[in-house]
């Protein structure tokens, strides 16, 4: 890999490396976790402007490492002209919203979480403008969709803000899951996930007939991600968040994903006339529906966030025309509204932080008591109306000029008419939110006394302001080589046969004609405001909120209702419908398919067996019709496992049989203990038609298998077991192809399974915890079992054996451990018998006794266990080969004969831990609830006085 990958991978991930700090440092101060988030900005910011030079010179600089090969999965990267605008958006306005919101959030405020959320977000977006593999890239938009729910919801005390959340997770969550289906799409037809070679099909993948599901799949994500109509709703309900969180995700990242999105497949989806009419479409709708709305909003931060869907329409509908001029006035407005927009967001929280209030209609004259927050606002707001000399004004002008020549459905007027009405729009509420804010007498009822704030909170937009007026005043100097280099990255080509130049002063055009007119038309609707919205009031007003509440209440109700209705609680409906869909499924599969007649004879079934299957019949049936006597029962079951070990004995499974009798051996003994907490009799359940039912399904489940079973053994299959047979030595350096299989070729698999047991240890010990402080502890308290104890407690002949079976035990675990790898036997089987051992000790001599004498803990046996067996196959990686994978030698040192060591024995280990953990904490759970309940403890291991039922050695003091 170049040096240059190696940095566009250093910068990628500096923001997610950098989130570990800030959420830690809370307690140095706010300062401490505002400059550690901005220092892993600050340091891909550096590593960007190294990487600029090159993109500038035309330069595409990638980086690749392997992830998942196999499904076109690869985390590549990739800085072209588009990304690198995109990066240093990202990475430049999080380090000035870092300075802004270390002075606006309050000391009560958790920074260190603000932070960490506000890196993961950035994270997040910079591997979207980076991602050379739409795989990769749908990854990144799904985690900006759920940094942005955590930074939107920071003031979670807040209704609004959950609300504003829960929506804007909802909307772009639903977006981004449709865009995982046409991205899928898109991939298929161009026959790669890498980006770049996509980039390089357009003409294949616009012949394609599923280019249109494709499109409108991938467009569905952009328009929800940029609030495009009818998804804009999302974007107001987020100002709820605090407002560095606005002018970051509203004005700079997040909303303009969907943007960068539709900019960076332009070259591939743009040009065809689905692309125009639905995009084009969408983003005039979008303009001039938020900018309507904005004129008539009184909340400042409202007034802004609709501008912003406004403007967001604007680019949509720039994209859409198709041209690559109209890409390029994108990517040029693009700059400028990050530029006006984050700034007036930041001057509408620094008057919210003095004044107390957002509400225009308590406001105005504030340019005499704010000066410097005035004047930030002032130029913001003049370049955000399109007035000349700002920035907003060239951008403003190039996409009039576009629409001027633009013609949508045979109608040469209909776009320059809706884009020089979105652009009064545009003049009316920026004159509105200036004048009703900072003009007009100074008022004497403001909730607090209005002052600028301290220069950390201004110096941000101060900084932004400067750069609306140098690219509005010097476009060609300031803004015009980028602009050009990502535009380039847009339209997939050079921009010389354009001949665009970014400058004031164009001549006598329609678009300047159309700004002059929208300029005075907008001016005229601020002086006649009263009139208008006299004329507003009397319009329909449908809240799109409402809408959308209604939808999800109508969809909560509607599957909740379908929810009750298969998921009762009851445990056997559940099995019926699993059992019957799968018996369903099976015998369609079986008539759909074809079977050849059987080519292998049947073996002949000796007497012994014949008696053994029939056996393991009855008993089965003897289960199920004698359920009711649990302890019947478990005997009965017993039987049944034992008859099953010895099928795999017969069967020349050895490893399988000693797994299956230490298995039986310790159920049967935790459910002996268990039983004596239960009643005798389990209550008699269901009805006779539901008996019937449940007969006929487990009949037909049993017929299926046994059919299919009969199937595969009669005829010749080809099976992944000769490989295994072939390769156990060579590969895995033991004879014991089963153990083998379990430490090496699927190592991974027992590792999750050990997990999983001890997962399942930890939730009957913590389910126990939660049932003995509540109110079942309180009735075992109350419950007299004096009845059910033995006269005997702890029978010497049991005692004495247990005693001396103990080492015996011990010797023969560590033996079947050490034997495993090319012996019947191994860490799973050694732990069951070392546990058969030690309960043992607890039945025969009591649980205090026992529990007096144990050193370990068994929580951190299960700990202890996973971790050696992650750790044995974690060092795999040292030698650059995968997870698990089993290094093994052989050592000869006389006089002992030669012997294998294999790193698979320190994975053996942990799972020997794990297992024996896992029971052993089993045990004590069940023990607790003894104790609980007043039951006696004895202290020592013989202690019968026939004077009494129960001899009270000592009452341990254990709940």
């Amino acid at each position: 890999m170049e040096n240059n990958g190696g940095l566009l991978i250093a910068m990628a991930m500096m923001p997610f490396l950098g989130a570990l700090v800030p959420g830690v440092m809370i307690r140095a101060g706010r300062n401490a976790c505002a400059f550690f988030a901005a220092v892993p900005m600050a340091i891909a910011l550096a590593i960007l402007l190294v990487l600029a030079p090159g993109v500038m010179r035309g330069e595409v600089l990638t980086a690749e490492l392997s992830w998942l090969p196999q499904i076109g999965l690869s985390f590549s990267l990739m800085l072209d002209g588009l990304g690198l605008l995109f990066a240093l958006m990202i990475l430049g306005m999080g380090l000035l919203i870092a300075l802004y919101a270390r002075f606006y959030l309050s000391g009560d405020d958790p920074m260190g979480q603000f932070f960490t959320f506000l890196l993961l977000f950035q994270g997040a977006m910079l591997g979207i403008v980076l991602s050379d593999n739409i795989l990769l890239l749908l990854i990144f938009w799904e985690m900006t969709s759920l940094s942005s729910f955590l930074l939107i919801g920071f003031w979670s005390h807040l209704p609004d803000g959950r609300q504003g959340a829960r929506m804007a997770l909802t909307v772009t969550g639903a977006g981004g899951l449709a865009m995982i289906a046409g991205m899928l799409i898109l991939g298929q037809i161009a026959g790669s996930y890498d980006l770049s070679v996509i980039l390089e099909q357009s003409d294949l993948v616009q012949a394609s007939p599923l280019y249109l599901p494709a499109l409108i799949l991938i467009l569905l994500g952009a328009f929800t991600k940029s609030a495009q109509f009818p998804f804009h709703f999302w974007l107001p309900r987020a100002m709820a968040a605090p407002t560095p969180v606005s002018a970051y995700l509203h004005s700079a990242t997040m909303v303009k994903a969907g943007v960068f999105l539709m900019a960076r497949m332009w070259p591939v989806l743009a040009g065809s006339e689905a692309w125009f009419y639905i995009v084009a479409s969408v983003g005039m709708i979008t303009m001039l529906a938020g900018a309507f709305i904005a004129l008539f909003k009184t909340d400042l931060k409202a007034i802004l966030a609709y501008s912003t869907v406004s403007h967001l329409g604007l680019l949509t509908m720039l994209l859409g025309f198709g041209t690559p001029v109209a890409a390029v006035a994108a990517v040029f407005h693009i700059i400028n509204h990050l530029t006006f927009k984050a700034a007036l967001f930041m001057s509408a929280g620094i008057v919210d932080h003095e004044a107390h209030t957002r509400d225009i209609n308590r406001l105005g004259g504030l340019a005499r008591l704010m000066p410097v927050t005035a004047i930030i606002a002032v130029i913001a707001t003049l370049s955000m109306a399109g007035i000349p000399l700002f920035n907003g004004f060239l951008s403003k002008e190039m996409m009039l000029e576009e629409a001027a020549h633009t013609t949508w459905a045979s109608n040469h007027w209909l776009v320059p008419v809706l884009a020089t009405l979105g652009a009064l729009l545009s003049v009316g509420y920026s004159f509105r939110f200036l004048f009703g804010t900072f003009f007009g007498p100074v008022r004497d009822d403001y909730p607090a006394k209005p002052h600028d704030p301290p220069f950390g909170m201004w110096a941000a937009p101060a900084l932004l302001v400067g750069l609306v007026l140098l690219i509005g005043l010097m476009p060609a100097l300031i803004a015009e080589p980028l602009v050009k280099i990502a535009g380039s990255a847009v339209v997939g080509g050079s921009l010389e046969a354009l001949h665009i130049e970014l400058k004031i002063w164009h001549g006598l055009t329609p678009a300047l004609y159309m700004s002059a007119l929208a300029t005075i038309g907008g001016l005229l609707i601020v002086w006649r405001y009263g009139l208008v919205t006299r004329l507003w009031k009397r319009l329909p007003h449908p809240d799109a909120k409402v809408i959308f509440d209604g939808l999800i209440d109508g969809s909560v109700g509607r599957f909740t209702r379908f929810t009750e209705l298969t998921h009762n609680g009851s445990m056997s409906r559940y099995l019926a419908l699993f059992v019957g869909a799968t018996i369903l499924l099976g015998a369609m599969a079986w008539r759909s398919g074809f079977i050849s007649p059987p080519d292998r004879p049947m073996l002949p079934v000796p007497p012994v067996i014949a008696i053994g299957w029939l056996m393991l019949v009855v008993a089965a049936i003897s289960v199920v019709l004698l359920h009711r006597n649990r302890f019947l029962s478990l005997i009965i079951i017993s039987v049944i496992g034992l008859m099953i070990s010895a099928s795999f004995i017969y069967l020349s499974a050895p490893d399988l049989a000693l797994t299956q009798i230490s298995v039986e051996t310790v159920t049967i003994l935790l459910l002996l203990l268990a039983l004596h907490y239960l009643p005798k009799e389990s209550p008699r359940e269901g009805s006779r038609r539901r008996h019937v039912i449940d007969a006929a399904i487990a009949i037909a489940a049993g017929a299926a298998v046994a059919v299919l079973s009969l199937a595969f053994m009669r005829r010749d299959f080809s099976s992944i077991s000769q490989y295994f047979l072939d390769n156990s030595y060579a590969g895995g350096g033991g004879k014991n192809v089963v153990n083998v299989i379990l430490v090496d070729f699927r190592g991974y698999d027992t590792y999750g399974e050990i997990i999983v047991l001890g997962i399942a240890g930890l939730i009957i010990y913590a389910v126990l915890e939660a049932l003995l402080s509540g109110p079942v502890g309180r009735r075992l308290k109350n419950s007299d079992f004096s009845d059910n104890l033995s006269r005997d407690r702890h029978p010497l002949m049991m005692v004495v054996v247990t005693r001396l079976i103990m080492p015996v035990a011990l010797m023969v675990g560590v033996y079947i451990f050490l034997r495993g790898h090319n012996e019947p036997g191994g860490g799973f089987v050694a732990g069951l018998v070392v546990s058969i051992a030690l309960l043992m000790q607890y039945m025969a001599s009591g649980f205090a006794w026992t529990q007096a004498r144990r050193r370990i803990e068994y929580h951190a046996l299960i700990g202890s266990g996973v971790v050696i067996a992650g750790l044995a196959g974690s060092g795999a990686w040292l030698a650059g080969r995968p997870f698990l994978t089993s290094a093994f030698g052989y050592v000869h040192i006389p006089p002992i004969e030669e012997f294998e060591l294999a790193t698979a024995m320190a994975f053996d280990l942990g799972v020997f831990l794990t297992v024996l953990g896992a029971v052993m904490l089993m045990l004590y759970s069940l023990s607790r609830i003894a104790r609980h309940s007043g039951e006696d403890v004895n202290e020592e291991p013989m202690d019968y006085d026939p004077s009494r039922r129960v001899v009270i050695a000592k009452q341990k003091e254990e709940s």
